[in-house]
Parts: structure tokens; sequence; C-alpha cells
């Protein structure tokens, strides 16, 4: 069941969103060669509690850290390490917070130090394909117009979709109904109403679109070794369009 949510509903996941968007943009400056994630963890948590609000990820189902930290061939839920950032790499963030009894998600893929250009080309389709998605998240349209805007874009550009991991709707819970591939045909599935909010979030491989799990039963990595990158908001359908909670204006 989709859960819809009411005009005061939205406004308080604003203000998660918020909190989501700005702990990223802090962040997002911290990533440069030498520090590790272990560190940004740390940092990430931090800043969850000096907003009072709760890290959403840290113990749900049994993740041990408070952001996911998916660095080059790995595609999403990276456990933080003391491994030190390099020259050339890319690292996907991923955070989200409970505040006042609503979450707020969202995710960014950041260059460390100086990528090249092909690994430039990923970042700027996969953040692209991202609003060509969100763009369709408007009343009257159906769930999988999203999805296949998002495919459409990424493969006429040479990179490929992953297709085991999803974005979903969110609210009072991290995960809720519906799930949200990043692949498929239009016009299918439910037809979009305001009140709807969906954390959508394109994943991106430079090479196969195939993907595994490591053994700590988390990580995700590319089967064949290519970078990976991952942008993900927070949206909410209204009569007047798409409403992303997580940017900052």
């Amino acid at each position: 069941m989709i859960i819809l949510k009411s005009s005061r509903e939205i406004e308080r996941m604003r203000v998660s969103c918020r909190i989501v968007a700005e702990v990223l943009a802090f962040l997002k400056e911290q990533v440069l060669p030498g520090i590790t994630t272990n560190d940004l963890d740390a940092l990430a948590a931090h800043a969850a509690k000096k907003h009072k609000a709760k890290a959403a990820f840290k113990g749900y189902m049994s993740y041990p850290s408070s952001l996911c930290c998916s660095p080059n061939e790995q595609v999403v839920h990276g456990i933080p390490n003391s491994t030190p950032l390099k020259n050339g790499d890319i690292l996907s963030l991923d955070f989200g917070i409970l505040y006042d009894d609503f979450y707020g998600d969202a995710a960014i893929t950041v260059p460390v130090g100086v990528v090249n250009e092909s690994v430039q080309s990923l970042l700027k389709v996969t953040e692209e394909s991202l609003h060509q998605g969100i763009m369709k998240a408007i009343p009257g349209a159906r769930l999988s117009d999203i999805s296949f805007a998002i495919q459409k874009y990424v493969e006429t550009r040479g990179f490929s979709v992953v297709r085991e991991f999803v974005g979903h709707g969110i609210g009072r819970s991290l995960h809720e109904e519906p799930q949200i591939p990043n692949f498929g045909l239009p016009g299918k599935g439910v037809k979009l109403k305001p009140g709807m909010v969906f954390a959508i979030e394109p994943m991106i491989n430079e090479k196969s679109h195939e993907v595994e799990i490591l053994n700590d039963g988390w990580t995700v990595v590319t089967k064949d070794g290519g970078y990976s990158a991952h942008f993900e908001h927070t949206v909410a359908i209204t009569e007047n369009g798409p409403d992303i909670l997580t940017q900052i204006i």
C-alpha cells in the first residue's frame, strides 16, 4: 500500500530532508585524498547528533554505520573502513536520518581529487538521469515513466542501469511501497498522485549492469570491476509537479 502524505507531513519531511542535504554538502567538501571513510562516517554521525536526529542506517537490519560509503566499483551499501581514499577514486555517500517521526534519504557520488574524463561522464550522466526521472514524477503519470526516463537517458550514453537495487517510497518508514526500478517500459505501474513521496536513486555502472554482494552481506560491487555511481533525492509529488525535498535551494 502506498501511503499518501498530507501537505503538513510533507513539510515535516522537508525538515528531515534538508538536514540530510546539508550533511551531504558538508561531507562532499571533506572528500579529499588521504581521508578515510571511517572519518566521514564519524562526521556524519556527529552531524546527525548535532541536529538531534537519528542516523537512519545505523542498526537498520544490522548495518553497522551511519553512512554508506561506496568507492569505485562498489555500487551501494559499502561499509566505512580505515583505507585512505586516493586521487582518482570516486565515492558514493548515501545518508539518511529520522527526525520528528519522518525520514529523509539522499545520495551523491563525488570525485576524489582529479578523475579522468570517462569517470567525469559517468558522474554527470548518473546525476542527470536522476533529474530525468524526477521530471516524470507528476500527477497522472505512471510509476514506470520514471524508470523508463532514467534507463533511456543512461543507455543512450553508453552506461548501464543496475537492476537488482531500486528506489522506494519513504515517510514514517525508511522503505515504503512502491519499489521504483531504474529501468522498464513506460506507462506501467500505479498512477502517480499528489502526496506520494519517493526516494528516486539511479545506480549506474560504467560497464555491465551485473553486480554481486560481497561476503560482508552488504557491499554491492560491479562484477566486472567497472566504476559505479549513485545519486538520490527524496521527492514529493504535488499538484504543481515534483518537489525535491533534499535539494538545497
